[in-house]
């Protein structure tokens, strides 16, 4: 196999960055698409090139031409047909969050481990040189030892119907944004002694139990604090990840590359710089690490014992809050 052959479970407005643009600078096949309503199949399909529509998610998942399935249903979704597909021996790239709650995450990563089946969740940041640099200025000794880690993830008010503020449909601020800076937190730790924990979290709720916004608290082992700030009820988007340690500190200005704003800002004794390290898609430099795995035997940076912990963090972020876990 020389290129993979995508199948994609309904036609969202994220598949076309997070896959269909990426499989096309990679050189991918989207092979099949299945939503709720063929209509709205038919057009993703005519729009962005699929090959095919089937007429479910079940028969995508049994298509004997679908090597992949890329998974971007709604946070409620994730967790079950995560599980169909790997029954079904098909790799999955799943967006975030990889389930509901830390139990059904499980549930998924002993299936995938009994099956061994490859799923990889979809942070994409991680792949993107941003946050390589910036990691690298705590490596090297730039910003000296890791003292304070803030992470903010702020964005637009979804419409009122949009999933992300059903509590059935496992949404909330956490789920959506904060599941994030959870997760750059626990990739930090090893700079700071140890994975961080949870010590604190306050939320202002749109309906019960859905979180339009929630700041969480962290500390790490060497006393370095942390902050995950997240709000779904912003004027304008906004994604940054600010490092300082007892040497300097380094701001991302858009560490998840949203809006194609590749700075990073360094500044220490010795004055201050502007970084520019690429704007390449952050979902391009994903599916190019997802596939080197499938065709190449490269090891995902991330596994399913990771994506279990990142949920552990948020149930943990909504329980600090006084808020159920989804």
């Amino acid at each position: 196999m020389t290129e993979l052959r995508i199948g994609v479970l309904g036609a969202s407005r994220i598949a076309e960055l997070a896959i269909v643009e990426p499989a096309r600078a990679l050189g991918h096949r989207l092979v099949a698409v299945a939503a709720r309503d063929r209509g709205r199949a038919a057009t993703f399909a005519q729009t962005h090139g699929v090959e095919r529509v089937v007429d479910s998610y079940a028969e995508l998942i049994a298509d004997p031409e679908v090597d992949v399935v890329y998974n971007p249903l709604a946070n409620a979704f994730h967790a079950e047909w995560n599980l169909k597909a790997i029954e079904a021996g098909k790799a999955v790239l799943t967006e975030k969050p990889f389930a509901r709650n830390a139990a059904e995450a499980d549930t998924v990563r002993r299936a995938a481990r009994e099956r061994g089946v490859p799923i990889m969740e979809g942070f994409r940041y991680l792949f993107h040189p941003i946050i390589g640099r910036m990691f690298d200025l705590l490596g090297d000794g730039t910003l000296g030892e890791l003292q304070r880690v803030e992470v903010i993830m702020r964005m637009p008010e979804p419409k009122p119907d949009d999933p992300r503020w059903s509590l059935e449909l496992a949404g909330g601020a956490v789920m959506d944004l904060g599941c994030y800076g959870l997760h750059v937190h626990r990739q930090l730790g090893r700079f700071a002694g140890g994975a961080p924990s949870v010590v604190a979290a306050r939320a202002v709720e749109r309906t019960t139990g859905i979180d339009e916004s929630m700041d969480i608290d962290l500390v790490f082992p060497n006393g370095a604090t942390g902050s995950s700030i997240n709000s779904m009820n912003w004027g304008r988007f906004e994604m940054t990840l600010r490092l300082v340690g007892d040497r300097g500190q380094a701001l991302a200005h858009d560490y998840m590359l949203q809006y194609g704003d590749d700075r990073i800002t360094v500044s220490t004794d010795a004055g201050t710089t502007t970084l520019h390290v690429g704007t390449r898609s952050t979902y391009t430099y994903q599916l190019e690490v997802f596939a080197d795995h499938l065709l190449g035997g490269t090891p995902f940076p991330i596994d399913t014992d990771d994506a279990v912990t990142n949920m552990r963090f948020v149930d943990a972020a909504y329980i600090a809050a006084g808020l159920p876990p989804r």
